[in-house]
């Protein structure tokens, strides 16, 4: 009987204590991480952008007024996901960070994603492109933000091939986001009754174009399509221009712009692209209102869809750590909550976050103003056409993720 009460004494201090390591880890307390490339091919993209987002966030949340401590950490991840990847781990197990943002690059995203995993902390992703982020690689501890590349294949690309460009040859930068942007919008082409002629990969931060490009001029193609990003995209319509392409006859399909990319290009040359984003800093009088503070701080151009998308991540973040009562530190079991959420902010207005980290929202195909129509700074797009949520993204019942399969 002694043995059985002094047994039961110990399981008993043992349940307190697990108690109180539960109740002690249930803080106030936050630390994030913006990883993004501060200095290269993407920096206007996320960048410095990204974290001037991130702290406008944290101030906005409304949390350190109630007594939360939420501190800010960035670093560049040079485009390398080893770079990345050895700058996440030192930040998860040093440095205490709960939350990465920004990750602008698809092969530092992908690998974030499976370090987030491992460490169980929160990954909120508005920079990778590549759609297996909710699809063969997703993940409990994910959600992937703002676009991917099958909603750029399937707001630009159906577009273009329904306006009669129905051969394609594809400029494709050589890595994980590239690769996942031809995939998918090839798939697109096709299922429209479109044709693939052929393609050619280059380099990621490639500057010369001219071999590349004569491959494409002499496919005969309709569209090219320029399955890259940043400066690589901005220099193959530099240089397309000086191979007289487009004046050929044939039409360049910038599969993924951003308004600093017009900005790069000036309307002169950028004029009639088309092209897929999710924001654009000119669409009503809230993501007006956000601009104006942000160029506050960042005076280089307005906020790109990365940049808000920063931003509105962290704001249901905190939402759902508010929710929760305090930090669990516990990157699945804050991310479940997200999702039970809706999202609502003023960047990207009402949305969902699917069972795969999937965040829907709508989607827009835009067409870059002609100088003469453009009335004031980065005055830049004309909407064309509006993508339901529900049509912009991947159908739940197509998706490869296992968390659909399981749910």
């Amino acid at each position: 009987m002694k043995s059985f009460v002094a047994a039961l004494a110990v399981t008993t201090s043992l349940a307190f204590a697990g108690t109180a390591f539960a109740q002690a880890r249930l803080d106030k307390v936050v630390k994030v991480g913006s990883l993004g490339d501060q200095s290269g091919l993407y920096a206007d993209i996320g960048g410095p952008g990204s974290s001037i987002a991130a702290q406008m966030a944290i101030e906005d949340s409304g949390l350190l007024a109630k007594g939360w401590k939420i501190d800010l950490v960035s670093a560049d991840h040079q485009n390398k996901p080893d770079v990345g990847t050895n700058i996440g781990k030192q930040w998860i197990d040093v440095e205490k960070v709960d939350v990465f943002v920004d990750l602008a690059s698809s092969g530092v995203g992908l690998a974030i994603a499976n370090l987030a995993r491992e460490k169980n902390v929160v990954n909120l992703n508005s920079g990778s492109a590549s759609s297996d982020l909710t699809g063969s690689q997703c993940s409990p501890n994910t959600i992937h933000w703002v676009y991917d590349t099958y909603m750029l294949a399937n707001g630009t690309g159906k577009a273009l091939v329904k306006s009669g460009g129905d051969t394609w040859f594809f400029l494709t930068a050589d890595y994980a986001f590239g690769q996942a942007l031809e995939r998918d919008t090839s798939a697109v082409v096709v299922a429209n009754g479109g044709k693939i002629l052929g393609g050619v990969k280059h380099p990621l931060n490639n500057s010369d174009f001219s071999s590349f490009l004569l491959q494409a001029q002499s496919s005969k193609a309709k569209i090219i399509g320029l399955a890259n990003a940043g400066g690589d995209t901005t220099n193959s319509i530099k240089q397309a221009a000086e191979f007289g392409i487009v004046s050929g006859g044939q039409k360049l399909a910038g599969m993924l712009m951003f308004i600093t990319d017009v900005g790069s290009l000036g309307l002169n040359v950028a004029q009639g692209l088309n092209f897929t984003e999710t924001f654009y800093w000119d669409m009503n009088d809230r993501t007006r209102a956000f601009t104006k503070r942000f160029n506050e701080r960042y005076k280089k151009s307005p906020p790109t869809m990365v940049q808000a998308g920063v931003y509105s991540s962290l704001i249901h973040y905190f939402k759902a750590l508010e929710a929760l009562g305090g930090n669990p530190h516990d990157g699945a079991k804050v991310v479940a909550k997200m999702k039970e959420m809706p999202t609502n902010d003023p960047l990207f207005g009402p949305g969902s976050i699917r069972v795969d980290g999937r965040k829907i929202h709508p989607a827009y195909l835009f067409e870059v103003k002609k100088p003469q129509e453009s009335k004031y700074p980065w005055d830049f797009y004309k909407l064309v056409a509006t993508i339901p949520a529900e049509e912009a993204f991947l159908p739940p019942e197509k998706s490869v993720c296992p968390l659909v399969k399981k749910s």
